[in-house]
């Protein structure tokens, strides 16, 4: 069956793409082929006789194996031939047994003077490859006009529609996303969506396509994309029960091009299963910052699966919600500096809870606040114990280039032990008796006209998070709300570069990882 779709691009030599399948790879090898004048012509005489039609010819430059493509059906009839052709290579061992491959299909790109443009090969190869796709064969005449490539049947339609978005731009190029987590910042990141859905199509020719949604209990999905217009009752409705394993078979078996898996959630179980997605050739685009401080193996292991797949990691709201942080850093070490010393405010939350709290303000009220406000984690001790911005001075060390773990970066407590342990609601309760150690910091701080400030610090190897005071000369003195700020040492930067900005809050957080989205939808 011969399925095409052909489109004229202007500027581009590939006029269009055809697919043919279902078909069979017979591969014939052996050293008594090598050098043997009339080889080919018996092969290619035997199938001809008998009626098989040879789709496609790839042969080896050493001459020590010719592939060819045959039709399903005709598959168990071409071995017979050819075994009977070269009956006596094979008793003799010259030649190796046939092998074959089924369900396969051949995608082709078609144009003129192709052979006159560089690198249309190795785009649809790029395509192909970042979605997933396994090559199995390669075929391209002289003349350039005709690129066949063989891959399995289960992947045509997506390597058609990836390759078609490649080449031509008629249509959006679509992003297809599944997100976990839709909560405060999961949630906020639909709306955006949902709104800004019709602009990313009309001026930027991206579609991003939601194709899948999932609490802690239930999950949606739906192939097509969901309208995002009542997805809170759709969701509730759902009788598919949220499971890490479902999500990656049901993303499996879709098979869609360009397709991400959002993690909005403080899970640990959904971060580790990273790897999972990854070998799927599904990217992953995280605000949850467990995986990229995990152990460093882990984390190592994360990279390199994305390169070897073709699927992105993408993580930079990890670290100050929507500001360039983490880029800033990777493109700093890109370029062959190095990172010399970091000084931040890395937690909206504390920032937000230092900056409000006073002698006419209690600190378990501020606590309180932060908390309605939706700065803080569910559970605000993930925030108060300073585990949170641990883990982002962890993840900027580690893209600075460093080889450190969580036990490397030291976190110094500024409530007791005793404070921080039990329930939430105990927890809230059993801050009331650090009032007054707490007062005292602060008015020691204001006395030497100095502002309380959680600092994250990295300097001549050494990282440590803790509570501090800074003078009304430190350029984070002024650091007002729920706001955060980076100042970055390196060689070439001797005086700090600074980055300033919103570290918290939903609306924020989830620009940031909507901002990574159109990052993958803009990837070459």
């Amino acid at each position: 069956t011969l399925n095409s779709s052909t489109k004229a691009a202007s500027t581009d030599a590939v006029r269009g793409l055809s697919s043919i399948g279902v078909m069979s790879l017979i591969t014939l090898s052996g050293c008594g082929m090598v050098g043997v004048p009339g080889f080919s012509r018996r092969l290619f005489t035997a199938l001809s006789y008998n009626k098989i039609n040879v789709s496609l010819i790839t042969q080896a430059s050493s001459e020590h194996s010719i592939t060819e493509g045959i039709e399903d059906e005709l598959v168990k009839k071409a071995k017979q031939v050819i075994e009977e052709e070269f009956e006596m290579d094979f008793e003799r061992g010259t030649l190796n047994p046939i092998s074959h491959t089924d369900s396969l299909s051949i995608i082709a790109l078609v144009g003129d003077q192709m052979e006159n443009h560089t690198g249309i090969s190795g785009r649809a190869f790029h395509t192909l490859g970042r979605n997933g796709i396994n090559i199995i064969a390669i075929a391209q005449g002289s003349s350039e006009r005709n690129i066949s490539i063989v891959i399995e049947s289960k992947d045509v339609k997506k390597g058609l529609r990836a390759l078609h978005e490649s080449f031509f731009d008629v249509e959006p190029k679509q992003v297809n996303v599944f997100a976990i987590g839709v909560g405060n910042v999961g949630g906020t990141l639909l709306e955006q969506i949902r709104t800004q859905r019709n602009h990313l199509i009309e001026n930027q020719n991206i579609e991003i396509n939601v194709i899948g949604l999932s609490n802690s209990k239930k999950m949606l999905l739906e192939s097509e994309g969901l309208d995002l217009e009542d997805w809170k009752n759709e969701l509730a409705n759902s009788d598919i029960k949220a499971s890490t394993e479902t999500t990656i078979n049901m993303l499996n078996k879709l098979n869609l091009r360009n397709c991400v898996m959002i993690d909005n959630t403080a899970n640990e179980q959904i971060a580790l299963s990273y790897p999972h997605f990854l070998e799927k050739s599904i990217g992953v685009v995280a605000s949850n910052k467990i995986a990229a401080a995990q152990p460093m193996d882990g984390f190592r292991n994360l990279k390199k699966l994305s390169v070897r797949h073709g699927a992105p990691y993408l993580y930079e709201t990890n670290v100050g919600a929507s500001l360039p942080i983490i880029d800033t850093i990777q493109n700093i070490i890109s370029s062959g500096d190095e990172v010399l010393e970091i000084q931040a405010i890395l937690s909206g939350s504390l920032n937000f809870i230092f900056n409000s709290f006073s002698s006419q303000k209690t600190f378990k009220s501020v606590v309180q606040e932060a908390m309605d406000l939706g700065f803080t984690e569910p559970d605000p001790r993930i925030d108060i114990s300073g585990v949170d911005v641990q883990r982002k001075i962890l993840i900027l060390c580690r893209e600075s280039g460093l080889d450190m773990e969580m036990s490397d970066v030291q976190n110094i407590p500024f409530l007791s032990d005793k404070t921080m342990s039990g329930s939430v609601s105990e927890f809230l309760s059993a801050i009331q008796n650090e009032e007054e150690q707490m007062l005292r910091r602060l008015e020691q701080a204001t006395a030497e006209n100095k502002r309380l400030k959680y600092l994250a610090s990295f300097k001549d190897g050494q990282a440590r998070v803790g509570l501090d005071s800074v003078n009304s000369e430190h350029p984070f003195y002024s650091v007002e709300g729920s706001d955060n700020i980076i100042s970055i040492r390196t060689k070439r930067y001797n005086q700090p570069l600074i980055i300033r900005g919103a570290g918290a809050g939903a609306e924020v957080t989830a620009m940031g990882v909507f901002a990574d989205i159109i990052k993958i939808a803009n990837r070459d």
